[in-house]
């Protein structure tokens, strides 16, 4: 069976609407909330197919993740035994700016919306942008390098990734690709033994796409 990963960007966020990236931790706008609404209604057959759901921790992602795919978590939290959405920091956004850096765990935990989310994996230094989270090339790519390899060792085989476009950016290894907002493709691994783990596109490539090819910092850091 071949492994297939499913990579959403997640949806417009405050710091999109006038390219602020002043914005600590930005949440959804309320377009944000219906691109996801309508993420969810353009992905039916994932919501009852995927095996795995993983989020980058930033709130913009994880609004993402409850309202986009809520039929596919509320399906792994009932099967026995309950597999929640699982947070990992190494799907953070690429850069240090305060738009790109998240909220403690402790901050996290207190937010009624993410109530039920399991926060405990979170390193406490995952927000802090210092050693493997540094914003660096090399940190960054080895962190891609890093999320790769976590995707294909785990035994699920149809998984759904909500992170942010840089940090999807290198995962893909295409590092100038446009990716909208609440856009979803789908990868397979080109081998089961690289040291790279790279994936390849699937035909068909896009899922679902709901907003526009809004900026990531990086795009505007170059521009």
């Amino acid at each position: 069976m071949v492994k297939v990963i499913h990579l959403t960007r997640h949806a417009q966020a405050e710091h999109n609407v006038d390219e602020d990236y002043s914005i600590p931790d930005p949440p959804l706008t309320s377009l944000g909330r219906r691109q996801s609404e309508e993420l969810f209604s353009q992905t039916t057959e994932l919501q009852q197919s995927a095996d795995l759901l993983v989020s980058s921790p930033l709130k913009r992602t994880l609004q993402t993740t409850i309202i986009g795919y809520r039929g596919l978590r509320a399906r792994l939290e009932s099967e026995s035994p309950p597999k929640p959405i699982i947070v990992l920091s190494r799907l953070q956004e690429a850069n240090d700016l305060p738009c790109d850096t998240g909220s403690s765990k402790d901050q996290l935990r207190q937010d009624d919306e993410f109530q039920g989310i399991d926060f405990e994996s979170l390193e406490d230094d995952w927000n802090s942008k210092k050693g493997d989270f540094a914003p660096t090339t090399d940190k960054v790519r080895a962190r891609a390098r890093w999320v790769r390899r976590w995707l294909r060792d785990r035994a699920e085989q149809n998984i759904v990734v909500v992170a942010h476009g840089d940090i999807l950016r290198q995962i893909i290894k295409s590092y100038f690709e446009p990716w909208a907002n609440a856009e979803v493709r789908k990868f397979t691994f080109r081998s089961e033994t690289d040291e790279e783990a790279d994936l390849i596109p699937l035909p068909a490539e896009t899922e679902a796409r709901t907003g526009a090819e809004e900026p990531t910092s990086s795009a505007m850091a170059k521009a």
